[in-house]
């Protein structure tokens, strides 16, 4: 316990010295990647510790400051970090995204655009959106779980709109009114929350909020949905998103991807199985998930850049993630805890693979690529694993997770539990036709049969033409148009590596998910942890 004490608060004390480092560091580029890079090797260390720790011991609480007593009425004093079996594999799965993002950042050049970019800003920055990714995750009250959305949040605004280019402005607008929308609907809810029980604490909550009535229970509850359901994309909220990741440097985009509607899904998570059980809203939430697939995927298929046809798929996956905690039962959420793991690495990857597409071909639109396969079948590799994992092809880990999912909702045996393996069976199939056509159209027919493949070039003077109405992506170094270097090469394939683990030891991870879930599901194990046995 004393180990697990002192660790706890890494994830978040790490980055964050990290960041002030690297910001003091801003006019020695070479120091501030090694910071960077060290900070979250460590962070990495640190979490995969607290996956043992936890799988071992069960979960661990830490009063911040030794404020562990409680006053009557008012809850524990101070800040509680917890960490569950659940919060220990995201917080795990999150440092490695991290990592490999940061690693393929620098390797790329740190950023698309031209000189006049704020690169010294970025590493810290990024460091700052890792604190408040982790804050997130080992809250245990509900105003530092808005902390740590606020604090990412601050950091994505940064991040989103670097390079002031005009698209990506326009783009950071848009997605800082709507965060700020649901920041103050979540405010609302934790005011909402502490007006009728008293504290903010998970711990407490989940014990006081048996004492109020139903229908004020479930007006906190859709409160709190609202505010989850945009963080995590969930249709009908989610339209916020394929207008606003896609204009980000492609390690960006793949960061928000891969790690920032997940921590809405934690949320939704934790406000469905800790604070409000009983299945209140469990129909509306899975007319949402069926809504969310649906709408989701039909949207990519219209799509012709492959950067907007992901963040459609990434919205239509979000769909599956709430479709397993609607069930509320412990195969669903057993599936819906593997699936986020699994998804955080996968989307992550493929928007990885969108950025090398970028450094080889000049573009990301699909009515400008083709011969990719031809000219790089290294790139063709790297996307057509990710991409058949995506669509949940047999034996990959995607298929793993929807099986999972959709046998739960066999079990649930009701018609709407039905119409969503309905759902999830097509928008597989939709997924899979996805990216089926996307290689056939960048990576198997001739450029010359691209409708505008004229307008893309890896030659580098292709894109030194000022004169060009052309949007391709204008590169830091130009000279490297064409090829693809190996710093962003390593850590696309780092993540390819571990998307392929979760396949091969999808057995013992599957087991760690099954018991998450029931540790979820259980939540008197969370509530003993933090403020010992009930009377």
């Amino acid at each position: 316990m004393r180990v697990a004490s002192v660790l706890m608060p890494l994830p978040v004390l790490i980055p964050t010295i990290a960041a002030a480092l690297t910001l003091f560091a801003g006019r020695r580029p070479v120091l501030q990647r090694v910071l960077a890079q060290v900070a979250l090797v460590a962070v990495v260390v640190v979490c995969a510790t607290l996956v043992y720790l936890t799988d071992r011991d069960g979960t661990l609480a830490l009063h911040v400051g030794g404020w562990g007593q409680s006053i009557p009425g008012m809850g524990p004093l101070g800040i509680t970090l917890v960490v569950d079996r659940l919060s220990a594999l995201m917080l795990m799965v999150s440092s490695i995204v991290l990592l490999a993002v940061v690693a393929y950042a620098i390797g790329q050049g740190i950023r698309d655009g031209d000189g006049r970019q704020p690169v010294s800003i970025f590493l810290p920055t990024y460091l700052v959106l890792s604190a408040g990714v982790c804050t997130a995750f080992l809250a245990g009250d509900l105003f530092n779980l808005y902390v740590g959305f606020e604090v990412l949040l601050s950091a994505s605004f940064v991040l989103l709109t670097i390079g002031a280019s005009a698209e990506r402005v326009r783009a950071g607008i848009s997605y800082v009114m709507v965060s700020m929308v649901s920041s103050m609907i979540f405010l609302l809810g934790i005011g909402l929350v502490y007006a009728a029980t008293g504290t903010l604490n998970l711990a407490e909550l989940a014990v006081r909020l048996d004492d109020v009535s139903e229908g004020t229970r479930m007006a906190l509850f859709a409160v709190l949905m609202v505010a989850f359901g945009i963080k995590a994309a969930v249709f009908p909220l989610s339209t916020w998103l394929p207008d606003s990741y896609p204009t980000a440097p492609a390690p960006v985009t793949a960061v928000f991807a891969g790690l920032l509607t997940k921590v809405g899904v934690y949320a939704i998570i934790r406000a469905h199985s800790l604070l409000f059980p009983g299945g209140g809203l469990d129909q509306v939430l899975l007319w949402a998930a069926l809504l969310t697939m649906v709408v989701g995927i039909l949207g990519a298929i219209a799509q012709s850049d492959i950067k907007r046809l992901l963040s459609f798929t990434l919205v239509s996956h979000i769909g599956y993630m709430v479709f397993g905690i609607a069930l509320s039962s412990d195969l669903g959420m057993a599936g819906a805890i593997y699936y986020v793991a699994h998804h955080i690495v996968v989307q992550t990857t493929l928007f990885l693979v969108v950025g090398l597409i970028e450094r080889q071909a000049g573009a990301s639109t699909m009515t400008r690529l083709g011969g990719l396969a031809a000219a790089s079948p290294l790139l063709a590799f790297v996307f057509v694993v990710p991409a058949v994992n995506l669509g949940g092809i047999p034996p990959f880990s995607g298929f793993i997770g929807k099986v999972a999912l959709l046998e739960a909702g066999a079990a649930n045996g009701t018609p709407l539990a039905w119409a969503l393996v309905g759902g999830g069976v097509v928008t597989s199939l939709l997924t899979l036709y996805v990216v089926a056509r996307v290689w056939t159209k960048a990576f198997w027919r001739s450029r010359e049969d691209a409708p505008e493949g004229h307008l893309s070039s890896t030659a580098p003077a292709a894109l030194l033409d000022d004169t060009s109405e052309s949007d391709d992506i204008q590169f830091v170094d130009r000279d490297h148009v064409g090829r693809m270097p190996a710093g962003m090469l390593v850590p696309t394939a780092a993540l390819i590596a571990v998307g392929l683990t979760l396949t091969v030891a999808a057995g013992p991870i599957f087991a760690y998910s099954g018991r998450a879930a029931g540790e979820v599901i259980d939540r008197d194990h969370y509530i003993t942890a933090v403020v010992g046995e009930r009377p």
